[in-house]
Parts: C-alpha cells; structure tokens; sequence
C-alpha cells in the first residue's frame, strides 16, 4: 500500500489540471506564511472534517515535511477506506523548494 505521492506527480497533476483535491493539514498560523493552494484543515480537525474530502478524486495531504500527512493518510485509509488518499513526500517544503523557489516555505 503505496501512501506516497511524489513533488513530481503533483507538480504534473497541477500542471496539467489532473482532477485532485489538495489539503493542508498544517496550523493556520503556517498556512498564512506560505501555502500552495487546497484546502486548509488543520490536523486536529480533519477526522470530524472528512465529509470535506472529495470522494471522486484523489486526495492529497500535506504538511511542511510530510511527517503529520503520513499520519493522517494512514489514519483516513485505516479509519474510512479512503485507498485515494496520498500524503506528500516532503511536503510542502520539498515542493516550494523543488517548484517554487520564490515562495520558499522552509522554516
């Protein structure tokens, strides 16, 4: 069970507007320093918030290392059966740094 989904995948499927849902499980606080788009639902918040997850497209969670999206990726397979549900390798830090620079989100 592949959790996992790569800087490289996503870049592409936004490049190309491949149908996906982005979320940001990070602190509002972190949010509000740099962002790539999604929706915002900090960690704490997303089992009660999982209605908000689109069911027909794949999900993608991230966070700024990618350390909290594994939990949260792995919690939502285990706990709703959500199989479409990704967690972003290096999270957003590997993103901004790989994709954009200008918007570095290394903290």
């Amino acid at each position: 069970m592949n959790l996992n989904l790569s800087i490289e995948t996503l870049f592409e499927w936004k490049t190309k507007k491949v149908p996906h849902q982005l979320i940001d499980i990070r602190e509002p606080y972190e949010v509000e320093v740099c962002n790539i788009e999604g929706v915002a639902i900090p960690m704490q918040e997303i089992m009660e918030r999982s209605a908000e997850l689109d069911t027909a497209v794949p999900v993608v969670i991230h966070c700024n290392s990618g350390k909290r999206s594994d939990a949260v990726c792995y919690a939502l397979r285990q706990a709703l059966h959500r199989n479409n549900t990704f967690s972003l390798s290096g999270g957003i830090q590997a993103f901004t740094t790989a994709y954009l620079p200008e918007q570095s989100c290394a903290q």
